[in-house]
């Protein structure tokens, strides 16, 4: 659920925290052509709290990020369930989602990243962009950035640090703290056995303010399981 856009989202730029929800689409193409009609989520955020959907329609399956307890729960609506997660599982599972997402967009390349500016303006989500390229020996990311948000990727600071992103993403991290704004689009290529593939992903729309506390919790009556003991639990 969590996509390359979102981990490159999660990049830190210098702004005080704020609550937001943005929706985007993801789709991946193979020598220019889309491999599949793409993904379509939801990102929630509200200080230390996290909800990832997926689909068309919100309040369908997510999954909750508590970083402020410690905890996540999987959550199956048509179920009314409640999966608590084994946390440092799904920590490492991250951590290693994060390794793999450098290798291919060339983190580890600190020394010949470079990053120049996309001649013109683009208006994404009803927001005007500046566009920036950044580039090494393997990889080059384009990445459309507004600045008139009032906020940056500060936000998910934390995430990124509970992710792995931040420790494996290297000179690129710090290529896109510099950018002025908060992306609405990135394009990443990178070879793959010799194939290049492409992945954008857009923001369709994007809010900042408050969120719902509601929507980062449990729904009460919901049956609560853990992972590691499915057949124990109860009502919220």
């Amino acid at each position: 659920m969590v996509t390359a856009h979102t981990l490159l989202v999660t990049l830190a730029l210098a702004a005080p925290p704020s609550d937001l929800v943005f929706e985007q689409t993801t789709v991946v193409y193979d020598r220019g052509r889309p491999v599949g009609p793409g993904v379509r989520s939801r990102v929630f955020f509200a200080g230390r709290c996290v909800r990832l959907e997926a689909g068309d329609a919100s309040g369908g399956p997510a999954l909750l990020l508590r970083l402020d307890l410690g905890r996540a729960w999987r959550l199956d609506p048509e179920q009314r369930l409640a999966v608590e997660l084994n946390a440092d599982r799904l920590r490492a599972r991250s951590h290693t989602d994060a390794s793999v997402a450098s290798g291919l967009l060339g983190g580890g390349e600190d020394a010949g990243l470079r990053t120049t500016v996309l001649p013109g303006s683009r208006t994404i989500a009803g927001h005007a962009c500046r566009g920036f390229r950044l580039s090494g020996p393997s990889t080059s990311i384009e990445v459309w950035v507004a600045s008139d948000l009032g906020v940056g990727v500060e936000v998910f600071a934390e995430f990124l640090e509970w992710s792995g992103a931040a420790q494996s993403l290297g000179g690129l991290l710090a290529e896109i703290r510099r950018l002025p704004g908060f992306p609405l689009e990135t394009r990443s290529r990178v070879s793959v056995l010799g194939e290049e593939r492409e992945t954008v992903s857009t923001v369709v729309t994007i809010r900042v303010g408050p969120q719902p506390r509601e929507r980062f919790e449990v729904p009460p009556g919901w049956k609560v399981v853990s992972e590691d003991h499915p057949e124990s639990g109860g009502p919220q």
